[in-house]
């Protein structure tokens, strides 16, 4: 049911971690460049884990990171909370506690010599930020590679200088008239997957009714049911399964997640709240 990938417990006492650099993305979403103190060493995350990131005085909140590398860890917040809004207050120098990994990781050993769909809604775009990273730098890993990309409007999409380097098909729910790019649903770019969807895989992140309807769409074109695989977003407290703040039927998402198989938890998203 887990991806391939999965880190136990790390310690439950943040390391301080210095913000090396802050890049506004949009009106309410920042991506935070970390970097340990003293010279410690940077954990080894892998993507579609997430670090519980700590403002002092605040509180801790779970975040995906959203890009690994170059000695640091990269994280992009949404302000949407008194922690999140701390965080994204946060200028270079600044310090804050860090701990992790933790979580399952996107399964990209599964995605090796195979067709790749990447489907993203919003800030899910964030998660899988360190996929595209290594599709884009390991073209002769993978087969045909396919990126599309939902957002509400266009100043809400993220990582937009990155968007068009990618390939990405996008599409926004509503736009003004400087808009020249699609409008609708992400689910109406799926006609532009080519090859054999039969042996390919798709990771997706987004909003829980984004990706019920999209794997749904996946599955009528021929993938897989085992081939179409999610992260999840319920709410995080400890991140090692004890408070259980984060229970999903059987599982509990900080470490049987967030990533997992789209058919192995079907049916436990589609009860209301769960």
């Amino acid at each position: 049911m887990v991806a391939p990938e999965t880190v136990g417990a790390q310690s439950l006492l943040p390391a301080p971690f210095r913000v090396a650099s802050v890049r506004r993305e949009t009106h309410d979403t920042w991506t935070l460049a970390l970097e340990p103190e003293d010279g410690a060493e940077l954990p080894a995350f892998a993507p579609g884990q997430f670090a519980m990131l700590y403002a002092f005085g605040a509180g801790e909140v779970p975040i995906s990171v959203s890009a690994i590398g170059d000695g640091t860890l990269v994280h992009t917040i949404r302000s949407v909370g008194a922690v999140t809004g701390r965080l994204c207050a946060l200028r270079e120098g600044d310090t804050i506690g860090v701990r992790g990994p933790y979580g399952t990781a996107w399964p990209l050993a599964t995605a090796a010599g195979r067709d790749v769909v990447v489907v993203a809604g919003g800030i899910g775009l964030a998660p899988l930020r360190p996929v595209v990273h290594e599709l884009v730098a390991h073209p002769e890993r993978y087969g045909r590679v396919t990126i599309l990309y939902g957002g509400r409007t266009p100043d809400e999409l993220l990582y937009r200088d990155e968007l068009s380097v990618w390939g990405a098909h996008v599409t926004v729910d509503a736009a003004g008239p400087d808009w020249r790019g699609r409008v609708g649903l992400v689910t109406k770019l799926l006609p532009v997957i080519a090859g054999d969807p039969a042996g390919a895989i798709a990771m997706m992140c987004g909003p829980d009714v984004m990706m019920h309807f999209t794997a749904l769409a996946l599955t009528d074109r021929g993938f897989a049911p085992d081939a179409v695989w999610v992260s999840l977003e319920r709410s995080m407290k400890c991140a090692v399964g004890h408070c259980g703040h984060c229970q999903l039927g059987p599982l509990f998402v900080c470490k049987d997640g967030p990533v997992v198989r789209h058919d192995a938890v079907a049916a436990l998203t589609a009860v209301r709240e769960l």
